[in-house]
């Protein structure tokens, strides 16, 4: 289901979208901005409905007040967690996974914008975006086991090790250490480290807006797709996926463009 992205107004986290970029602030700034049942559930739900709302091209995920997220609210889910049973637990745990799924599965790019904690399901949201710039002070935990949980958690062992590697990803899992900006920006977690995160962020997705957004949205696609198959399967998908690229108008725009000496300007179609 789509929505218009010029009047949305959440209630559990800010919404803004100005030329073709939305940008979802977490905003419990005197708490580090964590997670409650509420507002995992509108999270999951406004990206499902991305799928279908066109008119955002990229999506800026930051958080307010120098943090970006501390994970789920202590006193809101985890003691209410341990009174659940095992049916309520296992709900949960499937909603939490279905905001990664949705992030994954809308066809915009996601920047997240870190700075400060980023931490337990603050650190899985920043996994869980295709493009992630921090602060060079940003303090990143998979912080799990610290309260007697497993690592398995919202993706982290199917997706972390795909972006730092395997060793890395298991020490992080197992420990719940701080990962420093330094060693995420090593490891490839961080694209780029910024003393201007929020400015920074905000200018590559209305970089990624202006271009070509269908070609966009198969590149994601792809890029999770093709973890799961064999190399010559993969070749087959892109083939197939690229010639459907080449028939949108963009790039017919974007060869009139270059024949002209022109710089082309795409319209996601």
């Amino acid at each position: 289901m789509s929505f218009d992205p010029a009047s949305y107004s959440p209630t559990h986290f800010l919404w803004d979208f100005a030329d073709g970029v939305a940008t979802i602030t977490l905003n419990r700034p005197e708490r580090k901005n964590p997670l409650t049942f509420e507002s995992y559930d509108e999270l999951r739900k406004t990206f499902w409905s991305l799928d279908e709302t066109y008119a955002v091209k990229a999506v800026v995920l930051t958080g307010a007040g120098g943090n970006f997220c501390s994970g789920g609210d202590v006193h809101e889910i985890i003691g209410p967690l341990t009174k659940m049973d095992s049916n309520g637990l296992l709900e949960f745990t499937r909603m939490t996974g279905d905001l990664v799924r949705a992030m994954r599965a809308c066809p915009q790019p996601i920047v997240a914008a870190v700075e400060g904690v980023c931490a337990g399901a603050g650190a899985i949201l920043a996994m869980a975006s295709d493009l992630r710039i921090a602060a060079p002070t940003a303090k990143t935990a998979f912080l799990f086991t610290r309260v007697g949980l497993s690592g398995a958690d919202m993706g982290a062992c199917a997706i972390l090790p795909r972006i730092i590697g395997h060793g890395r990803a298991a020490e992080l899992l197992f420990t719940g250490r701080n990962m420093t900006a330094d060693e995420g920006f090593a490891w490839g977690f961080w694209n780029r480290l910024s003393d201007s995160v929020l400015a920074d962020a905000q200018a590559l997705a209305s970089d990624l807006a202006a271009g070509p957004n269908v070609a966009h949205a198969v590149t994601k696609k792809q890029l999770d797709a093709e973890w799961h198959v064999p190399v010559e399967k993969a070749l087959q998908m892109e083939a197939e996926a690229q010639a459907l690229c080449m028939e949108t108008k963009d790039f017919h725009r974007a060869y009139e463009a270059f024949a002209a000496k022109q710089k082309p300007v795409f319209q996601g179609d």
